[in-house]
């Protein structure tokens, strides 16, 4: 993997008994930022994705989660423990979103703020677009699984959203297509993309820039 040019920085923050986030800091001048589920985990690939494509004027802020699928799914999935579900989100949309305009001066408006997400993970960024379209103008939402369910009547106004699964991985494809059918009958902008790939594949930090590009490059 090359190295990036770009900074990465991690700190420990009062959620939790501490949770850690790490942030990949541009080479120059901040114009967009993603806010990313389970950081630890992928911001090295999305940064130096991103920086691969000429991309790198976006930040990455990476949300570590739990090591363990029950734990991130409690904090991720809104059904099996709301409590739980709503002080992580709490964490995720708000003190961090306010760490990182004190730590690094970024605060941006919705249209060029998103949030992303993988598999669990894309659960919670479905999740936290639908509650929240006035932080996140774009969700990013990478093979998701079946926990979060499409409501009966969706939100108004919805951000815009960027899915995308792999042809072999059936369930979450047939996952993402789901959401997009709803968001589309709510009048959602919606792209849908099908990629060559299984569950966790290289696609998924691949399809990144593209996503920023489909997002913040109008």
């Amino acid at each position: 993997m090359s190295r990036i040019a770009g900074e990465l920085v991690t700190e420990e923050l009062e959620h939790d008994g501490g949770r850690q986030v790490t942030v990949y800091v541009p080479p120059g001048p901040v114009d967009a930022v993603v806010f990313a589920a389970d950081g630890a985990w992928h911001i090295t690939h999305l940064s130096t994705a991103l920086e691969n494509a000429s991309s790198a004027s976006t930040m990455i802020v990476g949300v570590h989660g739990l090591p363990d699928d029950d734990g991130r799914l409690h904090e991720y999935v809104s059904g099996f423990n709301p409590e739980r579900f709503a002080a992580h989100a709490e964490f995720f949309v708000n003190d961090v979103g306010r760490w990182v305009e004190s730590r690094f001066g970024v605060a941006l408006p919705a249209e060029r703020t998103a949030v992303w997400g993988a598999s669990l993970g894309a659960e919670l960024a479905l999740a936290l677009g639908l509650r929240h379209p006035d932080v996140y103008g774009a969700v990013f939402s990478v093979a998701p699984g079946a926990g979060n369910q499409t409501p009966g009547v969706l939100p108004s106004p919805l951000p815009r959203f960027y899915l995308v699964a792999g042809r072999h991985e059936q369930f979450f494809l047939d996952n993402a297509m789901r959401w997009a059918d709803a968001l589309r009958d709510a009048e959602a902008d919606v792209a849908m993309m099908q990629r060559d790939g299984e569950h966790g594949g290289a696609f998924w930090a691949e399809e990144f820039p593209l996503m920023v590009a489909w997002a913040f490059g109008r």
